[in-house]
């Protein structure tokens, strides 16, 4: 994932920084508990693509 455009991805909803999870190919928007999936290299920033993140996974966080 280009570095550069990590900077300006932001979640499409709130517009809050984004967590980049390189090896499961995800970012994630800890404040509206939402992950948007990478596929083939493209984040996909769709509210409908993303899943919920589970309580789990938020405490990793």
């Amino acid at each position: 994932m280009n570095k550069k455009l990590l900077e300006i991805l932001v979640c499409p909803i709130c517009k809050g920084k984004l967590i980049y999870k390189e090896g499961q190919q995800e970012l994630i928007c800890k404040f509206d508990s939402i992950i948007y999936p990478i596929e083939n290299g493209i984040p996909v920033m769709l509210e409908e693509a993303g899943r919920r993140l589970s309580l789990e996974e938020k405490d990793k966080l």
